[in-house]
């Protein structure tokens, strides 16, 4: 498969098909990847097969990084819709995070202050005050819930974690009101012998009754854009997708879909 590894700290910027022009930012070690999920589906591959083997960028390299790019990217008169924290893994893992955050933010204000920042995340470790203090202040904290079932998102993101829950993300996802945005794939196929479809009407019903509670200000509906690091799995069409949105959108949450 086509594995994507991002092989330093801000890369791009890029089109993204949810959020515009964005410049990336990536946390993690530039030779594997670091999740706390392992989602088949992941464009930068399973965890077993990138193990990295060098350590976490530390918080001045990666302000000197940003700030080194805002300054190139000015001069060649780019604009950016949003800066995007997502890069091999989930952004969340590293211990400064916070700290990281702030000095985005402040940078940003200074160079680019119409641009958002966004935050792509499993929601896991959201038990730890200074995560969730540090996505409060972004403006898009983007949240991943792909099945309100725990067997489903056992078998298609598999948690690091035996006490995973949908449960208790939605208990945790709740604690920030209707400020972030919550972001589900929906796929369909096989994984070790089992079938894979999270769009099918049990589970599409189900995981509407969890948006319904959770009410955030947007939904992002889509599905896979990139060769997947297992065989055997679908992209669910466009129109379905765009039928998944109406039925949010009745609930009267704003959808963002990609096909």
């Amino acid at each position: 498969m086509t594995t994507i590894l991002f092989n330093e700290i801000v890369f791009g910027p890029v089109h993204s098909r949810r959020m515009g022009t964005s410049l990336g930012m990536n946390l993690l070690p530039y030779d594997g990847k670091l999740c706390s999920f392992d989602c088949i589906y992941c464009e930068c591959g399973l965890n077993k097969d990138f193990r990295t083997r060098t350590q976490l960028p530390d918080r001045v390299s990666i302000r000197a990084a940003l700030e080194d790019r805002f300054k190139s990217l000015l001069k060649e008169k780019v604009d950016l819709d949003v800066i995007t924290f997502a890069g091999n893994g989930e952004p969340t893992i590293h211990p400064e995070f916070e700290g990281i955050i702030d000095d985005t933010i402040a940078l940003r204000d200074v160079y680019y202050p119409k641009t958002e920042i966004s935050v792509l995340s499993n929601g896991m470790h959201l038990n730890k005050t200074e995560v969730f203090n540090a996505l409060k202040r972004v403006e898009n904290p983007i949240l991943k819930l792909d099945s309100a079932f725990d067997e489903t998102v056992r078998l298609i993101n598999r948690p690091n974690s035996p006490n995973y829950s949908v449960a208790r993300q939605v208990e945790l996802y709740q604690r920030f009101g209707n400020n972030y945005i919550l972001q589900t794939l929906f796929l369909r196929g096989t994984f070790e012998g089992k079938k894979v479809d999270n769009a099918t009407e049990e589970e599409i019903s189900a995981w509407l009754e969890l948006v319904r509670a959770l009410n955030p200000r947007e939904v992002m509906i889509y599905t896979f854009a990139r060769e997947t690091p297992v065989k055997g799995l679908e992209k669910v069409p466009y129109d379905e997708l765009q039928k998944i949105a109406e039925r949010v959108e009745q609930l009267g949450i704003k959808t963002n879909v990609a096909g």
